[in-house]
């Protein structure tokens, strides 16, 4: 309890202007504060400030994880930002209740807030790597879970601010448009703060795990300060021993998590990838991990967590990728993606190539396949070859860029067009920038994504092709092995793996879907395959589909 006050006459009101509670005064009642009321407020808002920045990063954590886990990065952001802007009006709602002990409430939730949000990446990775079941958004599981944290971490921060509000007033009265002017300024900045904090600071120097403990040890380092060092008059001694036994826990918690953090990261990736991995290294773009070795075991290839090449299929995807488009004219070819190197190897399979560029987004990926020993075996050393050239750069940029008539072939070896980050590598405008990139004659050939799974999307992608002003053939090969996930779609866990590759090659005039009689014979395809392929192809065709175009995404 808080000291005693001399007694008050029968019927008046307790002497700080509001009902006694058992954790402290009640609503209205002025702090007995160990400093100056104005440094008071100073602390306060600079608690606002941290407090706020903590929040964001919690926010931001959750929807990078959720895009990288799941992908649709839009879908992902939209419903973990909706939930949590809704759960925060019930939070505010429900803590009017605990406004009567503002000082204990306000300790309480930033303790559990703290480890909740500090704790709510490492616990999402954990299931994905050990369930695998990121299927589908509502389904069982990690995507269950994602909800679930975005719901309680939206409550808690939810419940900061009335808390707030009632400590800021009781350190000196205002009026509620000014309290809340200088409340929601500090808030506003904090998660300015936070915001730029986490990709540029947290994310590429701490990671997703280390970042997030981090973050909550000092949202739990903060919260109780600033309740237990200027609030603690207004608290009994056994709320002070609660409060700074569940901090000490917390951050016990949080900092034991954070030891740990780089044993259980290597757990998980041998839950995800299998015990043989040999390469593991999270470049600026995405994670890149290595299985198997030269010499034995089969080569996997990852990318944020999916198989992008390894078994058989690897040059089932890469040689339908490429060949149909080398039939013709090929002394100039751009690989736009392919940063692994198998389609160039596909392309200087045919003679007459004089110059290949490659423009590949990730440098570090770029790096493992010239020189890693079993990644630039796979690609028969292809980045050895001086008619090869690579460029880090986005696709899009580089096409802009790109004069008219610079490239015989063009290969789309891009992520498929359900990813959001993709989806402007699959517009309208990117394929005008193509058109004009291609000589006279000259054909390009697009990766669309599994026909089976997502007709819709691959035949939107075609729409698109010819709202440019190409004409097109669609074709698609099929995967032999059992889970296989070549190819640079992104399929959840091998029970979503895709059951096909789609393409779709395109030209000015109408392209003929055959194979280039002066190339080396592929392994895996045949004219007569071709010809099944496109028919395959054709049997699925949505009719009547919009273009996608960069304001207006379709996919």
């Amino acid at each position: 309890m808080i000291e005693p006050h001399a007694p008050a006459p029968p019927g008046s009101p307790p002497p700080w202007g509001g009902p006694v509670g058992p954790l402290g005064p009640g609503p209205g009642a002025p702090a007995r504060l160990p400093v100056r009321p104005g440094t008071g407020r100073f602390l306060v808002l600079a608690g606002v400030f941290v407090c706020a920045a903590c929040g964001l990063v919690y926010e931001l954590e959750l929807v990078a994880l959720a895009s990288y886990l799941i992908g649709d990065s839009v879908t992902q952001a939209s419903v973990v930002l909706s939930v949590m802007v809704f759960a925060m009006g019930i939070g505010s709602l429900a803590a009017k209740r605990l406004r009567r002990f503002a000082a204990a409430g306000f300790g309480a939730v930033e303790a559990v807030l703290a480890l909740v949000g500090g704790s709510s990446a490492m616990a999402l990775y954990a299931v994905f790597a050990w369930t695998g079941d990121w299927g589908g958004l509502w389904a069982d599981g990690p995507s269950f879970l994602l909800v679930a944290f975005s719901l309680t971490i939206g409550l808690l921060i939810g419940a900061e601010v009335p808390l707030l509000m009632e400590l800021i007033q009781r350190i000196r009265r205002q009026d509620a448009g000014g309290a809340v002017a200088d409340l929601f300024a500090a808030d506003y900045v904090g998660a300015l703060v936070g915001g730029l904090a986490f990709p540029f600071v947290l994310l590429p120097f701490l990671g997703q795990l280390t970042g997030a403990l981090l973050t909550g040890t000092v949202n739990a380092a903060v919260g109780a300060a600033l309740v237990l060092g200027l609030f603690r008059r207004d608290l009994s001694r056994r709320a002070r021993w609660l409060l700074l036994s569940a901090n000490v826990v917390v951050l016990a918690v949080l900092a034991s998590a954070t030891v740990l953090a780089d044993d259980f990261e290597r757990a998980a990736r041998h839950a995800v990838y299998g015990p043989d991995v040999r390469v593991a290294v999270r470049t600026d773009v995405q994670e890149v991990v290595l299985t198997g070795d030269p010499d034995g075991r089969p080569l996997g290839l990852f990318l944020d967590g999916r198989l992008r090449v390894g078994g058989s299929d690897e040059r089932r995807y890469h040689e339908a990728l490429v060949h149909p488009a080398m039939a013709g004219s090929h002394a100039r070819v751009l690989i736009l993606g392919g940063g692994d190197g198998l389609a160039a190897r596909e392309v200087l399979r045919h003679p007459g190539v004089r110059r290949v560029d490659v423009v590949e987004v990730d440098p570090g990926l770029a790096r493992l396949a010239r020189h890693d020993p079993g990644l630039s075996e796979l690609n028969d050393h292809a980045y050895g070859d001086p008619r090869v050239r690579v460029t880090t750069a986005d696709a899009f940029d580089r096409l802009r860029g790109t004069p008219t008539a610079s490239y015989d072939v063009v290969i789309s070896d891009l992520p498929d067009p359900g990813i959001t980050a993709s989806t402007k590598l699959y517009s309208q405008e990117f394929y005008g920038l193509a058109r004009r990139a291609l000589a006279p004659g000259g054909r390009i050939v697009v990766h669309a994504g599994p026909v089976s799974t997502r007709p819709r999307a691959f035949w939107t992608a075609e729409s698109t092709l010819r709202a440019a002003g190409l004409r097109t053939v669609a074709y698609r090969v099929g995967a032999r092995a059992a889970g296989a996930q070549e190819g640079p779609d992104r399929a959840a866990g091998p029970s979503h793996a895709p059951r096909d590759w789609g393409f779709v090659l395109a030209a000015r005039t109408p392209p003929a879907l055959r194979l280039d009689p002066s190339g080396l014979h592929p392994h895996t395809l045949t004219e007569a395959a071709l010809r099944a392929a496109a028919r395959s192809a054709t049997d699925t065709r949505v009719r009547d589909l919009p273009a996608s175009t960069l304001v207006h995404p379709r996919y």
